[in-house]
């Protein structure tokens, strides 16, 4: 079988040897005039049988063998990583996991021996045991259809609660039991977080592993539900083992240095994270916090490390500046929104004279979309407006590579250029209308308002460093939590409108 090449070499001789021999059958029973259609004609036929026999073969190798075909086989194919009998042996060990007469505790040393051969194999190995898990625990799908069909009949009769039952059995996977078991043993949850962070980038590519992943969110979402999750503070006072966790995960506002951590968990500031018990030492999102007295317009005095602190006791004002999340391998496991619910909470019960809540957030998407629709956005523009921005830029009327090639120096734009309004414009009008199946296009857009916020104010030179220019032009943008509105908001938003003020709204010109 690892001679798959060699093998389609000697098929594709052969076929051009047999090209001349049907050239000169022809030209034996035709004048020179057929002669040169006939050998036009079979060249073509050849030529095709030839392209088809090829494209059938490398079809034929270039599509994997499931993993039922490779338990069955006796040699290794192509770039397979474990032979049959390795892969059997391996499906074996997994089967033992979930034997029904193995207890649960005997089923989670049985996964964390599994586990440890797991973490000294090499990732296509892995992959292995991911397909394993994929199509060799998967539900029955004859005992589903059985069951389906059962609670179809049953509907509306008094066997219906029953049979609703048994399709609910029928649909949990073996695939179900088999994660729960790795759960098990101390360091299983750490397994599967980080198996499933492997996994998620080779999706798009092998769409096999699709139910493993949408298995292990499911499991995650209950496992991670905020009522087993813990919110603590995180303070300069914590072990420097989870403070060193700050600096790396911080995904928003690098954290340059020791100083600059002290300075962000200052006594005018607040960290706060949620931990999961199995994971006691690994903030599964952690958002910081600054205590003013109004709502902050740039985030460089927030990270100044020689700024004096604010006197907390007359804050009025909580400013979350950097929200972020630690985990990839918990990517669609929702717990933002339940972290700044508790963290009001908590801020407000120790200090009672906060009254505004709000974020100072980066806006990454903007310049990259701006970039795909700035033509589009100065079609809107009245020809009074089109006339001063194209002097402003030097070309009348202007174009998009005008607009945009104005705005490489953009920080150095006076309050009064008709370029910046225009940015601001812009800006207003990516966050407070542009959608994508009725929702924002901005990620950090989608959380917030999401979570109940509204768009609140654009602030200029927010974020001057190189990647808040390289990400929205160092613009950045508050999103205010009014607590009295934000069912409004989320119901607004649900109807395809985006909470936004007075200000956002009359910039974005509709």
């Amino acid at each position: 079988m690892n001679n798959t090449p060699e093998w389609i070499t000697r098929s594709v001789s052969r076929l051009r040897t047999a090209a001349p021999a049907a050239d000169k059958a022809t030209d034996k029973t035709a004048d020179k005039t057929t002669d040169k259609t006939a050998d036009k004609t079979a060249d073509k036929s050849v030529k095709a049988a030839l392209d088809k026999t090829v494209t059938d073969v490398v079809a034929k190798v270039a599509v994997p063998r499931s993993t039922h075909e490779r338990l069955q086989a006796t040699l290794r194919r192509g770039q397979e990583a474990l032979s049959p009998r390795a892969l059997r042996r391996l499906l074996a060990d997994l089967q033992e996991v979930v034997a029904p007469q193995v207890s649960e505790i005997e089923g989670g040393r049985r996964a964390q021996t599994v586990a440890e051969w797991y973490a000294k194999a090499e990732p296509e190995e892995r992959r292995d045991m991911w397909l394993l898990m994929c199509e060799q625990f998967a539900p029955d799908a004859t005992r589903f259809k059985s069951a389906r069909q059962r609670y179809e009949a049953a509907a509306g009769t008094a066997e219906e609660g029953q049979a609703e039952i048994s399709l609910r059995r029928a649909l949990v996977s073996p695939r179900t039991r088999l994660l729960q078991r790795f759960s098990a043993f101390s360091e299983g949850m750490r397994f599967l977080v980080d198996m499933r962070a492997e996994i998620l980038p080779l999706l798009k590519a092998d769409k096999r592993l699709l139910p493993l992943d949408a298995e292990l969110e499911h499991l995650f979402s209950t496992w991670f539900d905020v009522a087993f999750l813990e919110l603590r503070r995180l303070s300069w006072d914590s072990p420097a083992s989870l403070l060193e966790k700050l600096i790396k995960y911080e995904a928003v506002h690098d954290i340059r240095s020791w100083a600059d951590l002290k300075n962000r968990l200052d006594s005018d500031r607040r960290c706060y994270g949620f931990f999961h018990p199995r994971l006691p030492n690994e903030p599964l999102i952690f958002v910081e916090v600054a205590l003013l007295d109004k709502i902050s317009a740039s985030i460089t005095p927030l990270l100044d490390e020689a700024a004096a602190p604010v006197d907390i006791a007359r804050a009025t004002t909580a400013i979350f500046y950097s929200i972020s999340n630690t985990q990839t391998g918990l990517r669609g496991v929702s717990f933002g929104d339940s972290l700044i619910k508790h963290v009001v909470e908590t801020l407000t019960a120790e200090f009672p004279r906060l009254r505004t809540f709000a974020t100072l957030s980066p806006i990454p998407g903007f310049r990259s979309w701006l970039g795909k629709h700035a033509g589009a956005m100065l079609d809107r523009l009245d020809d009074k407006r089109r006339s001063e921005l194209g002097r402003a830029v030097g070309f009348e009327p202007p174009q998009a590579t005008h607009f945009l090639g104005a705005l490489d120096k953009a920080l150095e734009l006076d309050a009064k250029s008709p370029v910046r309004q225009m940015l601001l414009e812009c800006a207003a009008y990516y966050l407070g209308r542009e959608l994508q199946e009725g929702k924002p296009v901005d990620p950090v857009a989608r959380f917030h308002l999401g979570n109940g916020a509204r768009v609140e104010r654009l602030n200029w030179a927010g974020d001057p460093s190189n990647k808040g220019q390289k990400q929205s032009y160092g613009l950045m943008v508050n999103y205010l939590y009014d607590l009295k509105r934000i069912d409004k908001h989320r119901s607004l938003l649900a109807q395809g409108k985006v909470p936004v003020s007075g200000d956002i709204d009359s910039l974005c010109r509709d």
